[in-house]
C-alpha cells in the first residue's frame, strides 16, 4: 500500500484532501493492485518560496521499474497542476518502501 506525504506552504489555497484523493486515484489508474494510499498532509507556516511537496514511497516489485517510475511521476504531474494554484513549485518523489516495511489493519 502506498504512503503520500504532502507538505505545503501554508498560505496556498488548496484542498489538501481532494489532492490526496487524485494522487490515489492515479495510483489506482496507473497500478491496479497498488492498494489504497495512506495519505497525510501537512501544511507549513514557515517557508522559503510557495511550493508543494509530495514524497510517494510504494513497496518495490518485479514491474515498478525505473519506466513504470518515470510514467507515474508524468502521471501525477499531470494530474495536481489541476488542483495548485500559481505561482507555485510543485515537487513529487518517488521512492520505495524499506525492505521490512510492514502495515496490519486494526479493527
Amino acid at each position: 500500500m502506498p504512503q503520500a506525504d504532502l507538505s505545503y506552504s501554508a498560505d496556498i489555497a488548496i484542498d489538501a484532501t481532494i489532492i490526496l484523493a487524485k494522487i490515489e486515484e492515479v495510483i489506482s489508474a496507473y497500478d491496479g493492485n497498488a492498494g489504497e494510499c495512506k495519505g497525510r498532509a501537512f501544511a507549513l507556516e514557515e517557508t522559503h518560496h510557495t511550493h508543494i511537496l509530495l514524497r510517494l514511497r510504494m513497496l518495490r516489485k518485479p514491474h515498478r521499474d525505473d519506466t513504470f517510475m518515470q510514467g507515474l511521476l508524468s502521471a501525477l504531474q499531470t494530474e495536481l497542476r489541476h488542483h495548485i494554484p500559481p505561482p507555485c513549485i510543485l515537487g513529487i518523489e518517488l521512492g520505495f518502501l524499506e525492505q521490512h516495511y510492514g502495515s496490519l489493519r486494526l479493527e
